[in-house]
């Protein structure tokens, strides 16, 4: 018998809900980590990647050598780093002679790999060598644009699964409303070949059009690089449909007699018994009865009708 343990703190139990399956899930996160060995230029990449998405990264500064995506057995320590950080995201740097500059992005389910892509980075530049007004520097926390530039992203294999991974990677928490003045960056994706893509990364700068849509005008900001698509590893199908599964909406219970108007909003109708004011209970000495008293016999007289002893007094 397996025996089940219960959390006994209340902080153990809340962060235990909060990484619980949920119909909505909560935004992505990102780790970030290097291999054996890394190059400067690859230290350089791998941090602005952090600060691009700081807030919901985790960077780990110690090399790792038994983390090996592409093999089997190799992907034990990455899996149990992404439970431990709550990670559905890896980037994992990585340089040798037969892969220099080597970045592999992936996605996990579960907590377990997903899928895979490899890309190797030529003609990095930082954030620091491009000049441009500060004003235009994103903020942490804002929603991004990511416009995919080429035919390569619809035709070529290869190129459709790193557009995925990449979306991924950069667009940030699901919003469902988006403020235009909160658009402050936008990621430009390029394929320039069926295996290299030119990615750069632009802030916004809006000016007066003479309508109620401003004017957009891209500047570059930084950082920029190629991407040169090396290998990549695609979910089986049976994972894959796993995976995308959705929980069924519960259907909203119908309310009776409510209705709605675009003018006037949600009206209800509600439905109130007879009151039987004849079989209340009332007291005796009720100074009204006395009153209604008073007044019918005034009306019998108005209206002719004699008491027993006017009429003996009469005959």
């Amino acid at each position: 018998m397996l025996q089940v343990k219960t959390p006994k703190k209340g902080r153990v139990r809340r962060a235990l809900e909060k990484r619980a399956p949920k119909l909505v899930e909560n935004g992505k996160k990102t780790l970030i980590l290097h291999g054996t060995k890394t190059s400067g230029v690859l230290n350089a990449v791998l941090t602005e990647i952090y600060n691009i998405k700081k807030g919901s990264a985790v960077k780990f500064s110690r090399k790792n050598e038994n983390i090996k995506p592409f093999e089997s057995g190799g992907e034990t320590s990455l899996e149990f780093f992404s439970q431990r950080t709550d990670c559905s995201i890896f980037v994992y740097g990585s340089h040798s002679k037969k892969r220099p500059d080597n970045l592999v992005i992936g996605r996990t389910y579960d907590h377990h790999i997903y899928d895979l892509v490899e890309v190797g980075v030529e003609n990095f530049k930082r954030m620091e060598s491009f000049a441009y007004d500060k004003n235009l520097a994103p903020r942490i926390g804002s929603k991004p644009m990511i416009a995919f530039v080429g035919e390569g992203f619809e035709n070529v294999e290869e190129l459709k699964h790193l557009k995925e991974v990449l979306l991924d990677l950069l667009r940030g928490e699901v919003v469902e409303n988006l403020n235009i003045a909160g658009l402050d960056h936008v990621y430009v994706c390029t394929s320039i070949s069926s295996n290299r893509v030119f990615l750069s990364h632009c802030g916004l700068r809006l000016k007066k059009s003479g309508t109620a849509v401003p004017r957009m005008e891209l500047v570059e900001v930084g950082p920029s690089m190629d991407l040169i698509v090396r290998r990549n590893r695609l979910p089986s199908d049976s994972l894959r449909k796993e995976a995308m599964k959705t929980a069924r909406e519960q259907p909203k219970k119908k309310l009776k007699n409510v209705s709605g108007d675009s003018i006037q909003g949600k009206i209800g109708k509600i439905y109130i018994p007879d009151q039987k004011i004849g079989e209340m209970a009332l007291p005796n000495k009720a100074k009204g009865i006395k009153r209604e008293r008073r007044e019918a016999k005034l009306k019998d007289q108005d209206n002719g009708h004699a008491s027993k002893k006017q009429k003996e007094n009469r005959a």
